[in-house]
């Protein structure tokens, strides 16, 4: 039996003064992080904000386009999209910090 994957589409503002889901931004979800984007830096700090959003390992995650640019797609391992939407949607509004979450 495989593992559930979901693609994920991502806007990307590195170099922001906080890491930080912030919402919505159009079909994709916009992320902010301090990491510049260089070396792959902010790219790397995406996937570990997100990781931590989700309570996945952060093996779970890989990024499979935009590893240039400000539109990503990442592929997430063993979530669904429903979960994903919930635990976006939360860490957007500053709700269910520090509560954890049923899968």
């Amino acid at each position: 039996m495989t593992a559930e994957t979901t693609r994920l589409r991502l806007r990307v503002s590195p170099g922001a003064g906080r890491t930080q889901v912030v919402g919505r931004h159009g079909d994709a979800w916009k992320v902010r992080v301090t990491d510049a984007p260089e070396r792959g830096r902010a790219n790397e700090a995406v996937l570990r904000l997100l990781a931590e959003t989700l309570a996945l390992p952060r093996t779970a995650l890989t990024l499979v386009s935009g590893h240039g640019g400000r539109e990503k797609i990442v592929e997430l391992t063993g979530v669904g999209p429903a979960l994903i939407e919930r635990r976006l949607a939360s860490a957007a509004t500053g709700e269910g910090r520090g509560r954890k979450e049923r899968r």
